[in-house]
């Protein structure tokens, strides 16, 4: 085992290590929560990672999001966090894809090859459409519903999608698929919180919510202990 993980595996044993790095997982957006949720992956011993993002980094991004920082603006987000997560586990397997996942580019994603799809898009209508395909693989799926307007890490929790209470987006969701009379193809665990601030500050971008890291983090964070809690309950 690399010794970078012998923390781990005294904690979990060498076995439960080599079935963490045969996992193949997939993150769809790596911002302010995908990107946290990604580095307690591949910290965690996660060797075969897909990141997805068509974004570049902004200044606005650097008050959450791992990737930001004032060097690495302009940069596409998903080439900044290859290249830190490379520099955590040289030997890992990291592929960076800059691309928008919808419904015209879904199927380039091959969803049924990975073990694990982890959803922190922000779009509705795609990670709607992401949550109907990602439920029709074998793959376990867990999504992060909103981050926003939080504050409280006390407060997030994680449900079963239908039993997930308080947040706007997952409502938005369930709104989506009964208009649509589309549903996921099986049950699936999502991250949320009841908690919904107000911003105070003026907004300067449209449709834009405040946010702060420590929320997101715990986001993503969390995301990444499903993932770690489901290989291990199997393994």
């Amino acid at each position: 085992m690399n010794e970078i993980f012998k923390r781990e595996e005294l904690l979990l044993g060498s076995s439960a290590m080599d079935t963490i790095a045969r996992q193949r997982v997939i993150i769809f957006g790596v911002g302010g929560v995908g990107s946290w949720c990604a580095e307690s992956l591949v910290r965690s011993g996660v060797h075969h990672l897909t990141i997805v993002d068509s974004d570049t980094v902004c200044a606005s991004n650097i008050n959450r999001q791992l990737v930001a920082t004032t060097k690495t603006i302009g940069q596409p987000k998903v080439e900044v966090l290859r290249e830190r997560l490379l520099d955590i586990n040289p030997q890992a397997e990291i592929t960076a894809i800059r691309a928008v996942y919808n419904a015209e580019t879904s199927a380039s994603f091959c969803l049924d090859t990975y073990d694990y799809i982890i959803d922190a898009i922000d779009s509705l209508k795609d990670k709607a459409h992401l949550i109907l395909a990602a439920t029709q693989t074998s793959a376990r799926l867990f999504s992060s519903m909103g981050a926003a307007l939080k504050m409280n890490p006390s407060r997030i929790s994680v449900a079963e999608f239908w039993h997930v209470k308080g947040c706007p987006l997952a409502a938005a969701l369930r709104r989506h698929f009964k208009h649509n009379k589309t549903f996921p193809s099986k049950k699936f665990k999502a991250v949320y919180s009841e908690e919904l601030l107000k911003n105070q500050g003026e907004q300067t971008e449209s449709r834009a919510n405040g946010t702060i890291c420590h929320a997101t983090a715990v986001f993503g964070f969390t995301l990444a202990g499903l993932v770690m809690q489901d290989i291990l309950q199997d393994s």
